[in-house]
């Protein structure tokens, strides 16, 4: 196989890659399972993903009581943007993922790969839909 094809493979690799398959080889991180009917992000566990209407894109507003609620689904070092993803900055230093810009958490109250309880909650929390 010379250079052209291995370039002609990996381009029409690239536009058969979904959003869904890109979120389930984003480093693990994150995936879409189908929760009720809608593909809902999950971290690699299964736990449910959330996005919070006080956010900013790119910006996280969940700090001290509030990320002790609803953590943030934290990006290592090494973590890099990939297709909607991308990592948002913390003030404190530290990283989180973001799908379509917006920040990512999950719900203290949901105990199992599954549970959908904080979605709702205080009419600004909602679940992260692809």
């Amino acid at each position: 196989m010379n250079f052209r094809n291995i370039l002609a493979g990996a381009a029409l690799l690239a536009a058969l890659v979904t959003p869904a398959f890109a979120a389930d080889y984003l480093g693990g991180a994150v995936k879409s399972t189908d929760i009720g009917g809608k593909m809902v992000l999950t971290d690699a566990n299964g736990m449910t993903l959330y996005i919070f209407d006080k956010d900013e894109p790119g910006v996280t507003n969940c700090y001290d009581t509030c990320a002790e609620k609803w953590p943030p689904l934290f990006a290592d070092d090494a973590a890099a943007a990939e297709g909607d993803f991308s990592i948002v900055e913390r003030t404190d230093g530290t990283k989180m993922w973001a799908y379509k810009s917006m920040p990512l958490y999950y719900w203290v109250d949901d105990k199992a790969p599954g549970d959908i309880t904080g979605d709702g909650v205080g009419g600004v929390w909602h679940l992260a839909i692809e």
